[in-house]
């Protein structure tokens, strides 16, 4: 197997996609860039992908990427602090928990007093009634554009 070390790839035409074999694997254009995935459908690399996740129990972070800490602000709300920014607030986050040693799931609810921002993301963490309660762990995800 031989290994190729560059900093650039010029293509012989103008043509914007990389070939391995005959699949075409990466396509690019000004600030974009897609790869094929499943079928024909391509999929764009910038926006296609979380942007942040986190593992949580109440304030500690577990594992996360993209959330430097969490802030506990009470029962079944906790606030997701972002290590890069995100570049506007219409991003969209999803996430569930587990309460009292899993014996049902939670869901996750955008926090209306505390509105998402650039720097962090807020829920509330809600049992099927809709009661606040605290989940240990907590999970959550975003995408959207980074700043």
């Amino acid at each position: 197997m031989s290994t190729v070390i560059l900093d650039t790839i010029t293509g012989k035409s103008t043509a914007t996609t990389i070939t391995i074999g005959s699949t075409p694997v990466i396509s690019a254009s000004a600030n974009s860039m897609t790869i094929r995935g499943e079928g024909s459908a391509q999929t764009s690399i910038q926006q296609g992908l979380c942007k942040a996740w986190v593992n949580h129990d109440q304030a500690t972070v577990n594992d996360s990427f993209n959330v430097g800490s969490v802030t506990d602000n009470g029962t079944g709300d906790s606030g997701h602090n972002f290590t890069n920014n995100m570049a506007n607030i219409h991003y969209v986050g999803s996430g569930m928990g587990v309460h009292d040693s899993g014996s049902y799931s939670t869901f996750m609810s955008y926090d209306h007093d505390d509105p998402f921002t650039t720097s962090q993301a807020t829920y509330n963490y809600q049992n099927v009634s809709q009661s606040l309660i605290d989940v240990e762990p907590a999970t959550a995800m975003i995408v959207g554009d980074l700043a």
